[in-house]
């Protein structure tokens, strides 16, 4: 009895499941670039360049501080960026519309911690 060979490879299947990993991907992805907590960021018309964040400090819109998802008082924050290496980068989310006191306070810990690399994150418009 002779076996017959291959004379072509079926794509279709492996194009399925492709498209399939591929819509995982990106609806995932959707819901990790949002976050969880809702801030409505400031907007800005200037391009800046994006760095690669360790950690992110959260303020929403009714002052609550929030350290990698996790509420926290300043003084929890104090402690819990405080076993964090020095050279990691800081970012901070701030909601447009809390008082400028609110972001200050954490800015200001963060600073008096050492850390050198702090950004805030906005919202860029374009022209």
């Amino acid at each position: 009895m002779d076996e017959k060979g291959f004379d072509y490879i079926n794509m279709i299947p492996f194009i399925d499941v492709m498209l399939v990993l591929l819509t995982i991907v990106l609806t995932t992805s959707t819901f990790a670039v949002t976050g969880i907590i809702p801030v409505d960021l400031p907007r800005v018309t200037g391009r800046h360049e994006t760095a690669t964040v360790a950690h992110v400090v959260t303020i929403d819109k009714e002052g609550a501080v929030f350290f990698q998802g996790r509420p926290v008082n300043m003084r929890e924050l104090k402690t819990a960026i405080g076993t964090v290496p020095r050279q990691t980068p800081i970012l901070i989310k701030a909601d447009k519309d809390i008082h400028l006191h609110g972001f200050i306070e954490v800015l200001d810990l963060v600073k008096t911690e050492g850390f050198k690399k702090v950004s805030v994150q906005t919202e860029w418009v374009g022209k």
